[in-house]
């Protein structure tokens, strides 16, 4: 009997590829569960925030790789997550998983606020939009010092491991940071997957064509940025419980450009694309500190350059290209 050969792009090759993907979540789920038992608190340490820049940088890539938006003030709405988390932890002294949905819905509030000009602003005037938000944040969080804490910030408590678990701090923060991030994967998977993402991918591809589909661009482009700004909040919120402090120079521009440089060299439009720039945004700057102490910032613009040149479509592109390329079976 003759084997049937199915051909690429087949019902049967698509379900075969997204068996494959679940097993690899599956597996990378399972190391992640594994890795904070054989680290020291450091590491653990850097692989929370590893977490923590990854649901920033989903949200980035909602807005920049889905939409096609471009916006160089991300930063800002990570640190509006992590001022309220902060605020209503020194103030009001509410439970931890409280302040994860209000950091949320107010980064998700003021997103929908200053989501209203990409209705009618595109490329670099979008973009110094957007700047202009990150650079006016960090003196406005100066100026109200007795809410922010002015220049010395809010010093906070962690989240401390219930005696049940067996746990050390680092420990829990990790788990904590690992269960949010993967309930805002599974979640930004879902709305990429549905009629809302097939909108942003369309008005991405080419406005006016997505206008004639029936795309009603201004909804979509706002709401973007306000899905964006909600991943952001939750990235802000997820940062006050681990490092228990928050600061105006910790939320600076810099912040915003690196997260974006981040997703650009993980890959926009996957959503291996943040996981990938989470990595690059926390563990290159230190590697190029250790390369140069003088000029890091040098060293870390070339790594940039390089990764770029090697991998034009980002770190996700070039694993695509690599996997394609290991021979398969007939």
């Amino acid at each position: 009997m003759t084997p049937t050969v199915i051909s690429k792009g087949t019902p049967a090759t698509t379900l075969r590829t997204t068996r494959l993907r679940w097993a690899a979540a599956a597996v990378l789920l399972a190391a992640a569960c594994y890795a904070p038992f054989q680290l020291d608190p450091f590491h653990v340490f850097q692989l929370t925030m590893v977490l923590v820049y990854a649901v920033a940088l989903l949200g980035l890539n909602l807005l920049v790789g889905h939409a096609g938006q471009i916006s160089l003030g991300h930063g800002a709405f990570f640190a509006v997550g992590a001022y309220a988390t902060a605020i209503l932890l020194d103030r009001w002294a509410l439970p931890y998983p409280v302040t994860l949905p209000i950091a949320a819905g107010v980064a998700f509030v003021l997103g929908l606020a200053f989501g209203l000009p990409a209705m009618r602003l595109r490329g670099l005037y979008l973009a110094l939009v957007t700047l202009a938000v990150a650079i006016f944040l960090v003196p406005l969080l100066k100026r109200f010092e007795p809410v922010t804490g002015g220049s010395m910030g809010l010093t906070l408590a962690k989240p401390a491991p219930p005696a049940w678990s067996g746990l050390a701090e680092d420990q829990w923060l990790y788990f904590l940071t690992l269960i949010v991030a993967a309930a805002a994967f599974l979640v930004g998977g879902s709305l990429l997957r549905s009629r809302v993402g097939r909108a942003l991918h369309a008005i991405r591809d080419d406005e006016a064509a997505a206008e004639v589909m029936g795309v009603r661009l201004s909804s979509y482009k706002t709401f973007a940025f306000a899905w964006s700004a909600m991943f952001a909040g939750v990235a802000g919120c997820l940062y006050t419980w681990v490092i228990g402090f928050v600061s105006p120079d910790s939320f600076t521009v810099n912040l915003s450009i690196t997260l974006l440089a981040g997703l650009v060299v993980g890959g926009l439009g996957s959503l291996s694309g943040p996981v990938l720039g989470a990595l690059f945004v926390m563990f290159v700057p230190s590697i190029a500190q250790d390369i140069n102490d003088a000029a890091p910032g040098v060293v870390f613009g070339l790594l940039i350059i390089a990764v770029m040149y090697v991998a034009p479509t980002g770190l996700a592109g070039l694993a695509g290209r690599l996997i394609k390329k290991v021979p398969r079976k007939e």
